[in-house]
Order: structure tokens, then C-alpha cells, then sequence
């Protein structure tokens, strides 16, 4: 089947050549061109801040039909948009890999005779994975790149969409015939990834509502974002699940090909001119598959790029492609229209048999070559060659270079056609801002999500609630109502200690919190939809609450019940630090789930550092007999200023006598005796002590307890704030691993 793309909207010039048509469009290219060097070739920024007045006027026009619907009647009337050419050009791309091997000349088999002085070793190769690939896509046509898994169809796109950093890419990549930097790139370009990711609980109006929210900026307004979602919502063929959610594995949502088609509409909510996809048909059955594939042509046709990946696609897909890559192991073996892939496999001399699909034909021929002893290299070189004699080839090229519009020029008139709906600038800097809200927006706009995502799924914290009151109620009824004994002060230290340690242990459960969010957030920051810090602070705020509940909840549980001292002040102090303790530890296990993305891995690290932390807080030895060269991890100890925090609020300010004359026998063999004989015993201690010590006399205070604990160097509300301070330390820890640690591009 020819494809329609080759000759739409083309007339014939004298001399052979072909010009797109625009109704005047010579004239107004003409023009646009002679005032762009009147202009004296300002920036993209000038240009950009031009057009948005434009787009925005555009917006804010409340009459007529919209923009997408004007750019369709166009096409439908023959009119071309703005053209946009994307050209790439020797692209190579190869990694390095350690490849087992075994030295003393034993490859693959291992010999009894040289068993014993066989050593395996790591040996460093090069593996290419692009070879020279050049090609081009144009505006209004889809480019399908085509090949067996391990081909380099997801490299490619990734190279193409700026997604490979500097340096380890070789060739070229331009649009319209100039190199386009990052940021420019971000705001003109979408990359929809293989996976959907998704918020399970809001709803398909809801994650596009959000998607314009951060995408487009506060220059447009409420109603025109929301005329925005309305219209993807019909481009996507979305109106049946507007308010579906959008579901997982616990919770039904939408189908399999609306989650894709969802995916899709919240990268191109900007309306961008360059759409990337890796395999956005993966996972679908025939007909989703085909209904995504033709969401893209309706999105092409409104004057974008499309570039995809693709596996296998069946007989109508390839009807609605324009263009094909094939690739085999890093090499193409094929590029050009689907109408002319059956010329070519025929001049290979593999024909194709009637009533067969040719281009499942030719991906089984491409395997059958990498399985054989030759390889791929005769198609390869036969590809070549059969390129290098095709007589329009370079006649094309040169013709669309004549006639191709200047970069700057073709945003400027694309934006005032109605795409890149976010375009926006910063006055004097020349260049598209890298976000499209300030700071602040982008927070309210996280925070807003993720509040109403937890609050449908309130399992999470009612599950957290019900351990917090759990461990409160075995924690009330094992200690309940402790005397003043030095057996109750033990069994004081020990319930603060094991209070303070389980508090950091019950927050090892927000660690999958994250890392659920984790490619979601990679996604969304890839293209500058808000930034990392504002991220973070969402992050802390949606936080916050719940704890204050767990906290409130354990302290009113536990305080009372067990009977510390201190009534109404010191229990206010005991909630404060409780809320502390969750602070700090919430935000330790936040950062570890930055750095760590194994699940097993975060929680075996995570419960390590704490059991560390217990065993140093000094509650089993005190600051005093812990060695020199581990005295450091005793003040890294975060369970060691909460521990101390309550030790203070429980002994520093009360008068309660811990231990009397008649109890100073309680842990010795002479606890049995009579309160007589300890009269006497306590008589003689006194004239050799040169005092009077009698049954009643009081001989351990609060303050004694805090010395021997060896807890002396800080008071109880500088605990409380150096816990707060941890909580705060570690969630920017968390935002520097996110900086780090969240690249979007291959190495």
C-alpha cells in the first residue's frame, strides 16, 4: 500500500521539483522569512515571548471553533501547516560491558585437565548498539522504527529525543537543519515511555487536569486549561472514561488501551511538534493497539512529528504509518515509505507471497539473517548500496533543504497556529523558561494530588493507625501504671527506650511510598513538569498530618497508662517528641527510598542503620563506656536524642524519690530482710557515713537516674529540636539524591 503522506498536499514545480501547499503559503513563507532578517535573526526567546501573546489572545478567544479543529479543517482542505523537518545523521551510540570469560584458553568448556589453573576474569567490551543511522522525519507523518528486541529501536528514540548525554552520542540530530538544545528541546518535545505511569486512584478528567496544571502556565487561564482537557479528552477518544479511574492490580479502572491513550494525552497536553513513544502499542490487543496508533495520526496530522518504536505492528497499523526504520542489532536495513518496503526485500530476492503481511514477512527474514552463520552484514551492505542508487534520494534532500523554513521562524508560526500551548519566556534571558509555574504553584498543585490519591486509598494510613494503636495498647498494658521502685525505674527506662526505637521502626513502612512514585516522578521531571525541590516539600507537607495523628494517637494511648510523671506539660512534650521521632524517622526512610529503588534492598538497609542506632543510643550502654572510635555513631544515633528527650521529660522535673533507705536492698540478697534489721544495717551505715540514713530517706532522685544514664549534655527541648532538624536534614539528603540520582538520559 502507497502511502498517502508521500503526495499530500504537494504540487508539481517546473523542473521537477515539489513544494508544499499553503493556498498563499509562498507568499506568507516569503514573508515571514523577509522579516526575520529584517528582524536581524533575533532569539528563540524574542520570538517565543512574540508568539505567546498570540497563543494567549488565541486562548482566550472565546467564539469559533478551536485550534485543533481549525488545523483539521486545513489538512482536510489540503493546506499544509508550518513544516517541520527532523534529521538525523550517523548516529552511533555503544556501551561498555564486562563479559565473563576464562583464561588459559578455555572458552566455553571447562576441561578436567585444565580445571585447576582456569581463573575467571571480567573482561571489558564494546557493545554498539546504534550504527550509523541517518533518516529523517517530517511534520504530519509518522515514523515507525521497526526490529527484534535488542535491535536498538528504544536507543534510537532515546537519541533522537535528547534522552543520550552529550558525549556519548556521535552524529547528529537537527530540526529543520539547526541543532536544538535541551531546553528548547523539553519545551517543544514530548517522550511517552513504555510503561504507564499512572496515580491508580484519580480519575482520566483528573490526571489530564493535572497534566495542564503543570504543563501550561499561569498566563492561561482556569477556563482555557480546562477547554484544553476537554479537547484531548475528545482527540483521545476519551469521553466514555472521563470518570473512570484510572485503577490497578487492586483496583478496576480503565482498559488497557485508555490507560495508553492516557499516557499519551498527559505528555502532549503542551501540544508539542515533537512526540516520541516507545512502543506505545506494547501489552495491547489488535484493537486498542490500532485505535492508539490512529490517536497518533489524528495528533500528526494536527502538525507534528511522530516518532514511535513499534514490535510487530499488524496490517491496518501499517497503513497509518508514513515511514519505517528497520533495525537489526544497531544497524538499519531498511528506510523508507511501507509502499516501497516490498520493492526492496523483492530486489533481495525474497519476494513477498501474496495475502502476507510484508512487513511481518520482513522482520522474519531480518531474524532468520541474525540466526544464520553470515549474519545481518548482507542486507546491511545490500541496503546501502540499494539507498545509494536510488535516483530522488539525494534530489529530495537537497530540495528540502532549499526550501525548508529557518528553525526560529517555524516555531514563531507554530505557536501562532495553535501549538505549544505552554510557550512562555523570561524577559531578556533569549531562551523558553525551564518551568512553566513558579515554585510555589507547583507545590499546592503536588500537594493537592498526592492528598486526594492517599485520600482514595486510605488503607495505607488506616493500616499505620491501627499498628500505631496496637503497639500503644501491649505497650499500656505491659507497663501499665509503673511505681516509683527502682525496679519501676528500670522498667521505666526500658518502656521510653522501646517506645522512642519502635516509633523508627513503624516508619520503615512509607519506604514503598516512593518508590511507587519513583518512575512517575522521573517521567514528569524529564520535561520540567515542576521541579525536584517542589517535589520535596510536597513531599513533607502531605507527611506531616498523618504523623500528627499517630503521634497524638500513641501518646494518649501510652502516657497516662503507664503513669509518667509530668501531668498535662510533660505530656504535651511527650506527643512533641513522639511527632519528633516520626519526623526524623520518616524522612530517614524517605531519603534511603531515593537512593535504594529495591524494595527488599530499602527495608533490609533501613532496618540495619536502626537496630545501629537502638544499640548506640544508650539505653543498653551508656555514653560513657562506649569505646573512642565509636563515640561518633552514639551523636548520629537518632533514637538517642528522642531516648534522652523523654528521659529528661520523665526525671529532670519531678519530685518523685526513686529509691528510699528501705529500697536500697531491693536488688542485692539482703532485699528479704526485715524492715527491723535494715534499720539497724542502715543505723551503722550512717556513723560510718557520717550521716543519718533512715527508711524513708531518699537517696535516688530524678537527677541521680540522668547521671547514671549518663544523660547530662543536653537539655529536653534541645532533644526535641535536633530530632527536628534530622527530619529536616534527611529530606535534603532527599532532594540532592533526587538531583543526582534521577537522570533522565543514558550514560
Amino acid at each position: 500500500m502507497k502511502s498517502s503522506s508521500t503526495s499530500r498536499g504537494r504540487k508539481k514545480l517546473p523542473g521537477g521539483s515539489s513544494s508544499r501547499q499553503h493556498g498563499d503559503g509562498g507568499d506568507i513563507e516569503a514573508a515571514i522569512v523577509t522579516r526575520d532578517e529584517r528582524q536581524k535573526n533575533p532569539k528563540f526567546g524574542d520570538l517565543l515571548e512574540q508568539a505567546e501573546e498570540q497563543a494567549i489572545t488565541r486562548l482566550e478567544t472565546p467564539a469559533g471553533p478551536s485550534s485543533s479543529e481549525r488545523r483539521l479543517v486545513a489538512m482536510e482542505e489540503g493546506i499544509r501547516e508550518i513544516p517541520f523537518v527532523l534529521s538525523f545523521t550517523d548516529l552511533s551510540y555503544s556501551i561498555r560491558v564486562r563479559r565473563m570469560s576464562l583464561t588459559g584458553g578455555c572458552k566455553r568448556t571447562l576441561p578436567s585437565a585444565c580445571a585447576d589453573s582456569v581463573e575467571v576474569v571480567a573482561d571489558p567490551e564494546t557493545r554498539v548498539l546504534l550504527n550509523q543511522i541517518s533518516g529523517e522525519a517530517r511534520d504530519g507523518e509518522i515514523l515507525a522504527v521497526l526490529g527484534a528486541s535488542g535491535s536498538g529501536k528504544s536507543t534510537l528514540i532515546d537519541a533522537l529525543a535528547n534522552r543520550i548525554a552529550r558525549g556519548s552520542l556521535r552524529g547528529t540530530v537537527t530540526l529543520n537543519g539547526e541543532a536544538v538544545e535541551g531546553r528548547l528541546m523539553r519545551s517543544i518535545s514530548a517522550y511517552v515511555m513504555q510503561d504507564d505511569l499512572l496515580f491508580p486512584m484519580l480519575t482520566v478528567e483528573e490526571t489530564l487536569t493535572f497534566a495542564a496544571e503543570f504543563r501550561l502556565p499561569q498566563t492561561v487561564s482556569k477556563e482555557k486549561k480546562r477547554e484544553r482537557v476537554e479537547a484531548l479528552i475528545d482527540q483521545l477518544d476519551l469521553r466514555r472514561a472521563v470518570k473512570t479511574v484510572i485503577g490497578d492490580e487492586g483496583h478496576r479502572g480503565v482498559s488497557g488501551g485508555e490507560r495508553r491513550r492516557v499516557s499519551i494525552g498527559i505528555d502532549i497536553i503542551h501540544d508539542p511538534i515533537l512526540l516520541f513513544l516507545d512502543e506505545p502499542t506494547s501489552g495491547l490487543d489488535s484493537t486498542s493497539a490500532f485505535m492508539v496508533v490512529k490517536v497518533l495520526q489524528r495528533i500528526a496530522r494536527t502538525g507534528s512529528i511522530v516518532i514511535m518504536s513499534i514490535h510487530q505492528p499488524s496490517s491496518r497499523i501499517v497503513g497509518l504509518l508514513d515511514r519505517m526504520i528497520f533495525l537489526s542489532r544497531g544497524h538499519t536495513v531498511y528506510n523508507g515509505p511501507p509502499s516501497g518496503l516490498s520493492g526492496f526485500l523483492s530486489d533481495f530476492g525474497h519476494r513477498v507471497p501474496e495475502n502476507e503481511n510484508h512487513v511481518e514477512f520482513a522482520l522474519d527474514l531480518i531474524r532468520e539473517l541474525e540466526a544464520s552463520s553470515s549474519g545481518i552484514k548482507v542486507l546491511v551492505d545490500f541496503y546501502k548500496s540499494w539507498k545509494s542508487n536510488q535516483p530522488s534520494h539525494s534530489r529530495d534532500s537537497k530540495k528540502r533543504k532549499g526550501k525548508g523554513m529557518t528553525l526560529k521562524a517555524a516555531i514563531n508560526a507554530s505557536i501562532s497556529r495553535g501549538k505549544l500551548v505552554s510557550a512562555n519566556t523570561k524577559e531578556g534571558c533569549g531562551r523558553s523558561p525551564e518551568f512553566a509555574n513558579p515554585f510555589w504553584r507547583e507545590t499546592i498543585i503536588l500537594t493537592k494530588r498526592s492528598m486526594l490519591n492517599t485520600h482514595r486509598m486510605p488503607e495505607l494510613f488506616v493500616m499505620r493507625l491501627v499498628m500505631v494503636i496496637v503497639t500503644g495498647f501491649i505497650l499500656a498494658t505491659i507497663f501499665w501504671q509503673l511505681d516509683t521502685t527502682p525496679k519501676g525505674v528500670r522498667e521505666r527506662l526500658s518502656f521510653l527506650a522501646f517506645a522512642m526505637s519502635t516509633i523508627f521502626y513503624t516508619c520503615a513502612d512509607a519506604l514503598p511510598v516512593f518508590l511507587q512514585e519513583r518512575y512517575i516522578f522521573m517521567r514528569e521531571t524529564a520535561y520540567n513538569a515542576y521541579r525536584r525541590s517542589s517535589y520535596v516539600l510536597s513531599n513533607a507537607i502531605v507527611t506531616a498530618p498523618p504523623l500528627m495523628i499517630h503521634s497524638l494517637a500513641f501518646a494518649a494511648i501510652t502516657f497516662f497508662a503507664v503513669g509518667l510523671a509530668g501531668g498535662g506539660e510533660a505530656f504535651l512534650y511527650f506527643f512533641a517528641m513522639t511527632f519528633a521521632s516520626y519526623w526524623a524517622g520518616s524522612g530517614m526512610v524517605t531519603f534511603f527510598s531515593g537512593v535504594i529503588s529495591h524494595v527488599m534492598l530499602g527495608y533490609t538497609v533501613v532496618v540495619a542503620i536502626l537496630a545501629y542506632y537502638v544499640l548506640f543510643s544508650g539505653f543498653f550502654i551508656n555514653r560513657d563506656r562506649i569505646p573512642p572510635y565509636w563515640i561518633w555513631f552514639h551523636y548520629l544515633s537518632l533514637v538517642k536524642y528522642s531516648y534522652e528527650g523523654v528521659l529528661h521529660n520523665e526525671f529532670a522535673r519531678t519530685s518523685r524519690c526513686f529509691s528510699t533507705g528501705r529500697q536500697m536492698f531491693d536488688n542485692t540478697p539482703l532485699k528479704d530482710l526485715s524492715d527491723d534489721a535494715k534499720a539497724v544495717l542502715l543505723k551503722q551505715l550512717s556513723g560510718s557515713l557520717g550521716g543519718n540514713i533512715t527508711l524513708t530517706t531518699c537517696l535516688t532522685t530524678g537527677s541521680d537516674i540522668l547521671k547514671q544514664q549518663s544523660v547530662t549534655q543536653l537539655s529536653r527541648w534541645n532533644c526535641f529540636w535536633i530530632t527536628i532538624a534530622w527530619g529536616f536534614f534527611f529530606r535534603l539528603l532527599f532532594y540532592v539524591a533526587l538531583l543526582i540520582g534521577s537522570k533522565n538520559k543514558r550514560r
